[in-house]
């Protein structure tokens, strides 16, 4: 056992019945994925969470002739990851419901980020769109050049009228390679590429990272650093869910309700900055603690107090507004058996009816010593997911204030330097779900394989299913009520 989690080798023909017994205990699948334990040998990892306070498990799988039994029928969030391990690693999945690729889709050439050794590689990859029948069906493809400054990414719909019979997202187009940048680089400092893979959730990216770097480590960072990263981590949960209800007012035609959201997060921003000396709160998190001390002043805890008064009369407001609730009930349904079996996480699952937060479940920073309300939802529509997080957000708020004015006195970094050949795991509940970093640390002590789960990776996963046999009408609602991501998928 590593930190918190349990390492465990199986092999290939026990898999499926690892997975039904960890289902039949009420237990969830999160991620999946591929790295060369030697130059010729792929081995598989799957990461599985038995239940709240309870350590993870990573079940290691060695590919023999680069061949493993798919685990997508069972549990169908993993279906992604399979398709992704198959486009970079070459390992074939055998009865995957879905065998098409998915990194790959439509790339032609010698790729450099597939991982296959040995082989330059053609990729030949067609598009696979569904073949959906009717005279009256028509095809839109819209992307993945979209107008204003919005990620790139492709969206088919086959429609009727204003009915979409079914969607279909293409996202990974800008081929980052962010998991390749981390390789070869010193632990100690590749926390500012953790920062940068989505620039709206650096404190909980570098968070994650970090951690794992500690656990691979097994240092104990400072109490003060501890409590500073719960501060930094709640004050990205406001300016994030902020601009949700902007953007999601924006999508209602609401524009004093978005202009509102807009000012309230761009407020938060600068709060950030005149505590920080960063917007976005880079630059601080590095493995062992902080890179230096941070004071909260008068004036920073005034504007917070301030803020805290606006932002509850504009989720007030918000409330009030008939035509805003009349876009948002019964809008983009995502049911709690989808939920759990495509894999949505944070607000997402919790609107409809899943009670799982990392922060509560397996407490990280200062979390185990806080009193964390979780709110919930059962309806699984836009509203919500709206009502979620504006609970989220009176949450962050009481958590400051019941943390900041308790901060420890003393340092707030120490040594870490994790041994050759050790490994770690790290996660944080980021404004949008689970994030989980997974390290591994080569012979030469820098970093030889880092994998990232991100939130967006599994709710553009279930965002689908809320879209098929909806309206035009409402798409971009239910898009915005998922606070979504492509740079968080695009990894």
């Amino acid at each position: 056992m590593s930190g918190g989690f349990e390492k465990l080798s199986l092999e290939p023909a026990a898999l499926l019945e690892r997975v039904e017994a960890l289902l039949l205990a009420e237990g969830r699948m999160q991620m999946a994925y591929a790295w060369f334990v030697q130059p010729d040998r792929v081995e598989v990892r799957y990461l599985a969470a038995p239940g709240a306070g309870r350590p993870f498990q990573m079940w290691c799988c060695l590919a023999h002739d680069n061949t493993l039994p798919s685990l997508a029928t069972r549990a169908p969030l993993l279906g992604w990851y399979e398709r992704e391990i198959r486009d970079l690693y070459g390992v074939q999945f055998t009865g995957h419901p879905e065998p098409y690729s998915l990194v790959t889709d439509g790339w032609s050439g010698t790729q450099p980020l597939v991982r296959v050794r040995g082989l330059q590689q053609q990729l030949h990859a067609p598009n696979h769109v569904p073949d959906v029948h009717g005279d009256d069906v028509q095809l839109l493809s819209f992307g993945p050049v979209r107008a204003g400054v919005v990620e790139s990414a492709q969206f088919l719909f086959h429609y009727v009228g204003e009915a979409i019979v079914r969607y279909q997202p293409r996202l990974f187009f800008k081929h980052r390679g962010m998991e390749r940048a981390f390789e070869g680089r010193d632990p100690a400092t590749a926390a500012t590429i953790a920062e940068r893979v989505s620039g709206v959730g650096s404190v909980a990216h570098a968070l994650a990272y970090c951690q794992a770097v500690e656990d691979a480590a097994g240092c104990e960072v400072p109490q003060r650093a501890r409590q500073w990263r719960t501060v930094l981590a709640e004050l990205e949960r406001l300016y994030n869910h902020l601009h949700y209800f902007g953007h999601l007012a924006d999508t209602t035609t609401l524009k004093v309700g978005h202009a509102e959201g807009a000012l309230l997060s761009e407020r938060a921003k600068q709060l950030n900055a005149r505590i920080t000396g960063s917007r976005f709160l880079r630059n601080l998190l590095m493995p062992g603690g902080l890179r230096r001390d941070i004071e909260m002043t008068h004036d920073c805890l005034n504007t917070l107090y301030l803020l805290r008064k606006q932002v509850d009369s504009y989720l007030v407001q918000l409330e009030r507004t008939t035509s805003y609730l009349d876009r948002l009930i019964t809008t983009g349904v995502l049911t709690r058996q989808v939920a759990f079996d495509q894999g949505a996480t944070g607000p997402v699952e919790r609107a409809s009816g899943l009670d799982r937060d990392l922060r509560r479940d397996h407490p990280y920073a200062a979390y185990p010593r806080l009193k964390l309300a979780v709110p919930m939802a059962d309806e699984g529509d836009a509203y919500a997911r709206a009502k979620v997080r504006a609970a989220e957000l009176r949450a962050s708020f009481d958590l400051l204030d019941a943390l900041i004015p308790s901060l420890a006195a003393g340092s707030v970094r120490t040594e870490c330097r994790p041994k050759p050949g050790s490994e770690g795991l790290g996660w944080a509940e980021s404004p949008r779900g689970s994030l989980f970093y997974a390290v591994h640390i080569g012979t030469d002590g820098k970093l030889a394989r880092v994998k990232i789960k991100s939130p967006s990776f599994s709710n553009w996963r279930a965002f689908p299913f809320t879209v098929h046999r909806t309206n035009m009408m409402d798409y971009a609602i239910n898009q915005a009520s998922f606070g979504l991501t492509i740079a968080g998928c695009d990894r």
